[in-house]
């Protein structure tokens, strides 16, 4: 607990100060930042030498309107590092200004960089956050002169979906901890968090009308080993979607069906074909239960959970799951998928769904999300089906993979994947059948099978995610491993400073 509190903290400030640290690769030390040095690499920056400004003691941070909440949240974050007093007003000389202003794209942003003022200007409050994260960056690791270098950066996202994923179910993450992962993905402009709230062996998000879901499925010793017990209360759930939302990140919350479901099962037996309950789970196989398509208590059931789902859930997307349903045959997943999908819609939401779903008609007629969480290049129910698709190659973008052999945690089914794995692909190149403006963006999931606590968390996420959010953000022509690799190394004290348990790569000069 006493680490959850000081994590929160740091993650607010993240500005750290260098702190001495090994490192598995060469260290080495940078001299002054750049524009250009940012995770995610910015669309344009023009340097402007000897323009850069210094942030000091008269120094004010002006806004108005909708601009004041990023501009409080800037003070919030810079006080406590500078020292300075930085005070959030309508005007001001040697000022931080943030401006609201038509003309640029959705979350994108103008950085001006003046040795007198500085110049934030954006369409939207998104697009103010997203720079304010570049205006982080770029102050250095350690005072006491906090210099921006000079210059204008003109920047916005290749994609509007950049995704990351947590797996509650297979080991339930307390909120804190939740809130902690938000916090450091938002650094990196990453704005969905994917939540999946259950599974086989665990279910964790409260149902008014199906109370026995959590008494059973989020009781002590369920999740993999029996090692993650708990679930979100509805007001718990409501104050990580606020939390989230004030970072402009989010939830797309996910119910698996119609595999997946043995705690579901579990805590209500008519769920099954033959009214038995079965034993419940703690092992990490899947495939092997299903929901029965031809039974009017599985659409009472999921017509309750999307509809009590939906009520609290603000933001456009609802993930059915539909992966891995070898327990359920052909015909009855189509049965399935066509009644399914509807009812997403009926209740205010965009349904999203794992690749497979792809093979119903439903996914298209019901204008269906797919995400590719395959391996291979191509697939022709994807392509087949017309929809918007979120990226998540297993063996580019499943964090739980293992780094290599002999790094702990982590598993191995979609092989082990380094920081270069994780970077060096072109999401518009991916599937080779589906064209690429039907690529919606990408994802990072996380499954939580040999998690046990936020430092596994953050082992695993760190510094990959950091590789997909560039994929997301960054354009094509930007990318270049030898850019991302110093530009990560760079950062590296950042995590250090604020107690994050990050791998240190052999293939990155960390500072």
């Amino acid at each position: 607990m006493r680490r959850l509190a000081r994590l929160a903290v740091a993650l607010v400030v993240a500005l750290p100060l260098v702190t001495a640290t090994a490192s598995a690769g060469p260290s080495h030390r940078r001299t002054a930042i750049a524009l250009s040095d940012v995770l995610p690499a910015v669309a344009d920056a023009t340097p402007a030498p000897g323009e850069n400004f210094r942030i000091g003691a008269d120094t004010v941070i002006t806004a108005s309107g909708a601009a004041l909440t990023v501009a409080g949240r800037l003070a919030e974050v810079l006080r406590p590092v500078t020292g300075f007093d930085l005070p959030v007003t309508g005007t001001g000389e040697q000022a931080i200004a943030l401006v609201l202003e038509p003309g640029h794209p959705d979350e994108g942003y103008r950085l001006d960089i003046g040795a007198e003022r500085v110049e934030l200007a954006a369409t939207g409050p998104a697009g103010l956050f997203a720079g304010v994260q570049t205006l982080r960056q770029l102050l250095p690791v350690e005072g006491p002169r906090w210099v921006l270098p000079g210059g204008q950066i003109n920047d916005f996202p290749r994609y509007a979906y950049r995704g990351a994923m947590l797996d509650l179910a297979r080991h339930f993450h307390e909120p804190a901890e939740v809130r902690a992962y938000i916090d450091q993905i938002s650094h990196f402009k990453i704005n969905y968090l994917h939540l999946h709230l259950s599974d086989d062996q665990g279910w964790r998000i409260q149902i008014d009308s199906w109370p026995r879901l959590t008494e059973v499925g989020g009781a002590p010793g369920t999740g993999v080993s029996g090692a993650g017990g708990g679930f979100l209360t509805k007001d718990e759930y409501r104050e990580l979607v606020r939390y989230a939302a004030d970072r402009f990140v989010t939830i797309v919350p996910e119910i698996d069906m119609p595999g997946h479901v043995n705690a579901a099962q579990v805590a209500y037996p008519e769920l099954t074909c033959d009214g038995i309950a079965p034993r419940p789970r703690t092992d990490m196989r899947v495939g092997y239960s299903s929901l029965c398509a031809d039974s009017d208590v599985t659409y009472r059931f999921a017509e309750d959970v999307i509809r009590e789902l939906a009520e609290m859930t603000p933001g456009p997307y609802l993930h059915i799951g539909g992966d891995e349903a070898m327990s359920t045959p052909h015909g009855a997943y189509l049965t399935f998928q066509r009644r399914m999908l509807p009812l997403v819609r009926r209740h205010g939401k965009i349904p999203f769904g794992w690749h497979e779903i792809a093979q119903s008609p439903a996914a298209a007629a019901n204008g269906a999300v797919i995400q590719f969480w395959g391996r291979e290049r191509n697939s022709p129910a994807v392509a087949a089906s017309g929809a918007k698709v979120v990226l998540s190659p297993a063996n580019r973008t499943y964090l739980d993979m293992e780094y290599d052999p002999l790094t702990p945690g982590g598993l191995d089914w979609a092989g082990a994947i380094e920081v270069r794995d994780s970077y060096d692909w072109d999401p518009a190149g991916l599937l080779t059948d589906v064209p690429a403006e039907r690529v919606l963006g990408v994802e990072a999931p996380l499954w939580s099978e040999t998690l046990r606590d936020l430092a596994d968390l953050e082992f695993l996420a760190f510094p990959r995610v950091v590789a997909i959010a560039e994929l997301g953000w960054s354009p094509r022509e930007t990318h270049d491993w030898e850019s991302f690799r110093e530009r990560l190394g760079a950062y590296g004290p950042r995590w250090s400073r604020a107690g994050v348990r990050f791998y240190r790569s052999p293939q990155i000069r960390w500072s």
